[in-house]
C-alpha cells in the first residue's frame, strides 16, 4: 500500500472511530486497514490511534497529522482533477454531498442519469443534514439550502424554497386551524433536528418573529416528521418541496402561509479548481435543467 493510500485509510479510521467501520467505508477487510496503519505507525515512529475494545482515539501525534493529511489528499484529488479536466468526457469519480431528503428526491435521479450517458463515469453521494467542509473532505459539489457564509468558493443558484407549517386535515377538524403564530401554543408540535430545527420556529417577512414551541413529539427525521403529520400527530415544519406530493393530493393543508420567513436560497457549491472539470460542468447543467421542471424553479430570485 503506498504512503497516500495509507493516509486515507488513516484519515478513515479517525473519521469513523473504528478500524472495522473504515473497513466498511472503504470497501476493504478490517485486516488490511489493521495492517496499513500499523505500516504507518513504523514507518513514522509514532502511535496514532489508542485502542481499547470499546473505542479508537486519536493520539496527540494522530490528532497533529490529521489535518495535514487531509490537505494532502485533497491536494492530490486537485491535481488528479485539474488533469482530467483537461478531457472532454466525464470521467473518474464525482464526489456530491446534499441534503438527505432533497438529495434523494432530486439529486439522485440527476447522478442516475449522468452514470447512464457516461459510462467513464462514477459516484459517491453523501446524503446529510448538516453542512460539511467541501475542500477538506474532497467534494467536488455541494447542494446547499440556505444563506451561505462569505467564503472563496464559487455558487450557482437553482432556486428557493419556502418554510411550511402543514397538518392533517382530520387533526385540523379536531382542534381547530391556527390563524396566528400565537395559536400555535395551542397544538402539538413535531419537533426536528438539523441545521434548520430546534424548539423556536421563526415568521415574518424577516424571520424575526420567534415562537418557541414544547413539542410534544420529536422526530430526527424528516420523512418521519412528514409521516407523523399526516397520521395526526399534529403541526410539522418542513420547506415546500419535502411536502409537495402531499399538499396536492390533500394529505396535508398548508397552515399561516401569510407568516412564513423569506425564502430559502437552493444552490450549488464548488471550489473554482473543480470548475473545469467535465463530470462538474455536467452535473451543474443537468441540476439545472433539473431546477427548470420542478416547482421551486418559480421562486427564483
Amino acid at each position: 500500500m503506498d504512503r497516500f493510500e495509507a493516509l486515507g485509510v488513516f484519515v478513515a479510521v479517525a473519521d469513523h472511530r473504528s478500524f472495522s467501520g473504515a473497513a466498511r467505508a472503504l470497501g476493504q477487510s478490517p485486516a488490511k486497514v489493521t495492517r496499513a496503519i500499523a505500516a504507518l505507525e513504523a514507518h513514522l515512529g509514532v502511535t496514532l490511534f489508542h485502542r481499547s475494545t470499546r473505542s479508537v482515539v486519536l493520539s496527540n501525534e494522530g490528532a497533529a497529522l490529521l489535518e495535514r493529511a487531509r490537505g494532502l489528499l485533497s491536494d492530490l484529488r486537485e491535481a488528479e482533477h485539474l488533469v482530467m479536466g483537461r478531457a472532454s468526457a466525464p470521467q473518474g469519480e464525482l464526489y456530491i454531498t446534499a441534503p438527505v431528503m432533497f438529495g434523494r428526491l432530486h439529486v439522485l435521479p440527476v447522478v442516475a442519469g449522468l452514470l447512464t450517458d457516461h459510462g467513464g463515469l462514477s459516484a459517491r453521494m453523501m446524503l446529510i443534514d448538516r453542512n460539511v467542509r467541501i475542500v477538506e473532505e474532497g467534494i467536488d459539489v455541494a447542494v446547499r439550502i440556505g444563506s451561505l457564509a462569505d467564503s472563496s468558493l464559487m455558487t450557482i443558484r437553482l432556486g428557493s424554497v419556502r418554510q411550511m407549517l402543514v397538518a392533517n386535515p382530520e387533526y385540523l377538524a379536531r382542534r381547530g386551524m391556527p390563524k396566528l403564530v400565537g395559536d400555535l401554543a395551542d397544538h402539538d408540535c413535531i419537533g426536528g433536528s438539523g441545521i434548520r430545527f430546534d424548539n423556536v420556529w421563526r415568521f415574518g417577512r424577516d424571520g424575526k418573529v420567534r415562537m418557541e414551541i414544547a413539542p410534544r413529539l420529536t422526530i430526527n427525521d424528516v420523512a418521519a416528521s412528514i409521516a407523523a403529520a399526516k397520521a395526526g400527530a399534529g403541526i410539522a415544519n418542513v420547506l415546500s418541496y419535502q411536502v409537495a406530493d402531499e399538499l396536492r393530493c390533500g394529505q396535508l393543508v398548508s397552515l399561516l402561509e401569510d407568516q412564513v420567513p423569506p425564502a430559502l436560497p437552493v444552490q450549488l457549491l464548488y471550489h473554482a479548481s473543480r470548475a473545469s472539470m467535465p463530470g462538474v460542468r455536467a452535473f451543474i447543467e443537468a441540476m439545472r435543467r433539473r431546477s427548470a421542471q420542478e416547482e421551486w424553479r418559480e421562486e427564483l430570485g
